[in-house]
């Protein structure tokens, strides 16, 4: 174990007996800390259900085109902690260093004092400390759950909110409703700060833009004030006072041509100079975000699969990102109608039927695994019967290698495409299985 392993493990015991949804915790802590929050660069703050952390790549890659140093804070990670963390600098950010970080998680524990605080709070107490110390042009920070009491929601003076596509999730915390759940993630929106929303069923909107109005946000709304599509191989995005003709995303999926115009026009708002439309292009050539939609080309996984065999690993969780891979997985049949194997594992937070029912017809079978060592993980034959219930042809498997290999012997006779998907947790073990 690392230094910096041996510390989260003694911050998970700081963790208070009961979870109640405040930023008190982190307010206190942040002072004892001497307010890093209040010495940041320019923040474009980020919640959403869906597309967040594409967007975040988006706008990062566009951002860093430019020469501009961007810091960024995303959650989870998928292989190890220091991924949460990128300090910017002129021509590319990297993840935080093992000593830097240790040595900034026990900064914060001794400021602590031992006190009941959760995971999450400290954890991005360190990052803000972080970026409150190394000069940016810019801090992408992304939202962890809902947005009203999240930890990250101690920024006052943001330059930009984002609010990506939402729908149901993590109703336990946030509620069954997509109107209360708005409202939770729209309490990021504050005074004065232009506030982007990306495309959005309308009982969502309509939360988003009362929400905007009552604090004095300007709204820039798409399919309202901004729209983006594909057109002839070309990503086009526009408003009332320009028009972009841009390559389109590196990453696969017509949902993430709306998180790129997201991005768009995040930055359009952010109103710094230095950002233009060749950067635009530039960044959305190089985007990379891991495990979505993430064509896998080398390394232990693929090697277990046929040579012929394609292999792919997706984090999404929730029905509303099952339906968009469902949908790139149908764009996918249509250019190359390979047999579909899911390997799916999923948490007990999740609507797994529902996810599951995303792929029925579909994928000609879905193998299921036990995520290793999450106690939140679904048994794989209980997400078996569950996918039998959503009309798919279902069998378990012990790990996520003899997935692979049974999913690779599906069809003997003919190559077969292979997708890794269900949690984030699940593509996180598959890249580190896989060396990456």
């Amino acid at each position: 174990m690392t230094r910096t392993d041996v510390i989260l493990e003694r911050l998970l015991k700081l963790h208070p007996k009961r979870i109640d949804l405040s930023l008190g915790r982190m307010e206190r802590l942040l002072a004892a800390l001497g307010h890093p929050e209040r010495k940041l660069p320019p923040v474009i703050h980020v919640a959403g259900t869906n597309g967040k952390g594409s967007t975040i790549a988006f706008t990062r890659a566009m951002a860093e085109a430019a020469g501009l140093a961007v810091h960024v804070y995303t959650s989870p990670h998928l292989v190890r902690f220091h991924e949460r963390i990128v300090l910017g600098r002129p021509g590319g950010g990297a993840p935080i260093t093992e000593p830097h970080l240790a040595e900034l998680l026990e900064e914060c524990e001794q400021a602590n004092k031992g006190a009941p605080i959760t995971f999450f709070e400290i954890t991005t107490a360190a990052a803000l400390l972080a970026f409150s110390r190394r000069p940016a042009d810019l801090l992408l920070l992304e939202v962890g759950l809902g947005g009203r009491l999240d930890a990250t929601n101690v920024i006052e003076s943001p330059s930009v909110t984002v609010i990506t596509p939402l729908a149901l999730d993590h109703a336990d915390f946030l509620g069954d409703e997509l109107k209360g759940v708005t409202a939770e993630k729209a309490g990021i929106i504050k005074p004065g700060a232009p506030v982007v929303a990306g495309p959005q069923e309308d009982a969502a909107f309509d939360v988003i833009a009362a929400r905007a109005r009552e604090v004095g946000a300007p709204l820039y709304a798409a399919n309202r004030d901004w729209q983006v599509f594909e057109q002839h191989g070309k990503l086009i995005w526009q408003d009332e006072t320009a028009l972009f003709d841009l390559p389109l995303p590196a990453l696969p999926g017509r949902f993430q041509v709306d998180n790129a115009g997201t991005a768009i026009a995040a930055l359009r708002k952010l109103g710094d100079a230095r950002i233009n439309e060749t950067h635009y292009a530039r960044g959305l050539r190089k985007t990379v975000w891991p495990a979505r939609m993430q064509f896998i080309t080398s390394g232990p996984l693929r090697r277990v699969a046929g040579v012929d065999d394609e292999l792919w690993i997706d984090g999404g969780h929730n029905p509303h990102a099952g339906r968009a891979l469902a949908s790139t997985l149908a764009e996918l049949a249509e250019a190359d109608d390979k047999p579909l194997v899911m390997i799916a594992g999923m948490l007990n937070t999740k609507a797994a039927r529902d996810w599951l029912a995303c792929f029925s017809g579909l994928a000609a079978q879905v193998i299921t695994v036990t995520i290793p060592g999450e106690t939140g993980a679904i048994p794989a034959k209980e997400l078996a019967a569950l996918a039998c219930e959503a009309g798919l042809a279902a069998r378990t498997a012990n790990t996520i290698e003899e997935a692979v290999r049974m999913a690779s012997h599906f069809r003997p006779d003919r190559p077969v495409r292979i997708v890794i998907a269900g949690s984030l947790y699940l593509a996180g073990q598959a890249l580190a299985a896989n060396g990456d």
